[in-house]
């Protein structure tokens, strides 16, 4: 029998980090074990799905003895989280079968080999490395990741675009009717290296990265990627394809431009979304002398409208929207001014943020 003693938080924080990928339901019951195994003070837990790879390693203090086990990650997390928070927590595996104890409560659960859970390893070398803190990469995700396809047939949209050249790293998502770019600079300088990050990843890596400063490391492979930061190290597949030319969707000669306070715009957004059509989310969006208007109706004849004074003195203009994917360029930002450019009626929106010129949002026109 091997047994190991630590706060439940010593348990919770990692199994809680791996769990996130790991499958409820796979062809192969494995997969939706975790690997925990100790050796000497050290702790690693492992999850995986054969596309994404997470891994933690901690210290625990006075450990004597090793063990290496699969157990349903799940179950285990869920009788952690139920555990008391002040008593402490001790896992004892013996044959075949885990045994959690904490004061009076007794669990057992079902292990398997460690040696039968598929481990993705970094299979090619790596292209390019970059450096950027934890906090930065958070952000510039949260700027374009709502504009990922999910599920599309072009399995290439399915994700998030990164290009690192010329100490520059550039994240562009699109799902064909919007598309979300963001660039900053880096002190990389190793070759030009792209990869098209899986949705899974991107949603993953935006959960686990903390507000602080320390750094990410990422590193671009022919078919892999890797992101190493805290005690963490996540490791995924890359999808194959070519993505779009996004330079080509993105408008450089809209001249319609003027600018409105984010908050006072997704407000007006928000109120006209609750009559707007349930399937399609149309909105009209009328723009005349000094004033914007949008429009909303829905199949029972329901209508909204709302009204607002923005410094406008070109023609007029009315143009469709699906309203969903202008309140997501505007909900993912925290500036208090946005720019709206347009051109005609059936030309796309550029979105920018005055104070910020890394990023750009444009927004197809829909029939209304």
């Amino acid at each position: 029998m091997a047994i190991i003693e630590a706060s439940k938080d010593a348990f919770i924080k990692p199994l809680a980090t791996v769990t996130g990928i790991v499958e409820k339901r796979h062809t192969m019951p494995i997969l939706s074990n975790v690997l925990i195994e100790k050796q000497g003070n050290n702790l690693r837990m492992l999850g995986t799905d054969l596309e994404i790879q997470i891994q933690t390693t901690d210290t625990l203090e006075n450990q004597t003895d090793d063990m290496r086990f699969t157990t349903s990650a799940k179950k285990l997390l869920d009788i952690l989280k139920a555990l008391p928070d002040s008593q402490s927590v001790r896992l004892e595996t013996e044959a075949n079968k885990l045994t959690i104890r904490s004061g009076k409560s007794r669990f057992n659960l079902h292990t398997l080999p460690a040696e039968d859970l598929p481990q993705v390893q970094l299979n090619s070398e790596v292209l390019t490395c970059i450096e950027i803190p934890q906090s930065q990469l958070k952000a510039l995700l949260q700027k374009v990741q709502y504009a990922m396809a999910n599920q599309d047939i072009r399995y290439y949209l399915n994700g998030l675009y990164l290009v690192s050249e010329n100490k520059s790293m550039k994240l562009v998502a699109t799902d064909g009717h919007r598309l979300a770019f963001v660039e900053t600079e880096t002190s990389n300088e190793g070759p030009r290296a792209e990869a098209i990050i899986p949705r899974k990843t991107v949603l993953e890596l935006v959960k686990q990265l903390a507000e602080v400063d320390d750094p990410v490391k990422i590193e671009i492979c022919s078919n892999q990627i890797r992101f190493t930061f805290g005690k963490i190290e996540l490791l995924s597949k890359v999808i194959e394809g070519k993505f779009p030319d996004y330079n080509r969707v993105i408008p450089l000669h809209n001249n319609k431009i003027f600018r409105i306070e984010r908050l006072q715009l997704l407000q007006a957004l928000q109120r006209v979304a609750i009559l707007s059509n349930e399937k399609f989310r149309g909105v009209r969006v009328m723009l005349a002398n000094n004033s914007l208007r949008i429009q909303s109706a829905n199949n029972e004849q329901e209508e909204a409208q709302e009204e607002l004074d923005i410094e406008y003195g070109f023609d007029p203009l009315d143009i469709g929207f699906n309203i969903n994917y202008l309140l997501d360029a505007l909900n993912h930002s925290s500036c208090e001014v946005m720019q709206i450019a347009l051109s005609d009626s059936n030309g796309s929106a550029l979105v920018t943020e005055p104070e910020n010129q890394q990023f750009r949002y444009v927004v197809m026109p829909m029939r209304i």
